[in-house]
């Protein structure tokens, strides 16, 4: 059984957090070994999941200024991995843009 607090979070806020069973399949499905957190596709796959999920709570709740702020934040943080991924290998960047189907 959950506590209040946490009832009250998940009504408040949804289930739009990323945990750590969602970010361990995001791992699996992107990384390039079994235990690769660090690499520039991992990184832009946990940020676009957290963006998507963020946005989805920003649409409902428009007022919140100070989550949009850490959304623009992510949003700079992901194209300067993805920037540094397409100087350095762009088979790899276009591999990772094609399968999160992001825009160019």
């Amino acid at each position: 059984m959950r506590s209040l607090a946490i009832q009250a979070f998940l009504f408040y806020h949804g289930d739009t957090m990323l945990t750590k069973t969602k970010k361990q399949k995001i791992i699996k499905a992107t990384g390039i070994h079994e235990k690769d957190t660090g690499s520039p596709e991992v990184q832009v796959a946990i940020l676009t999941k957290r963006i998507d999920e963020l946005s989805r709570h920003l649409k409902t709740h428009k007022k919140d200024v100070h989550s949009r702020r850490g959304l623009l934040s992510m949003v700079a943080n992901r194209q300067t991995h993805l920037r540094y991924l397409q100087k350095k290998n762009t088979r790899r960047y276009n591999a990772i843009v094609r399968k999160l189907e992001l825009k160019k």
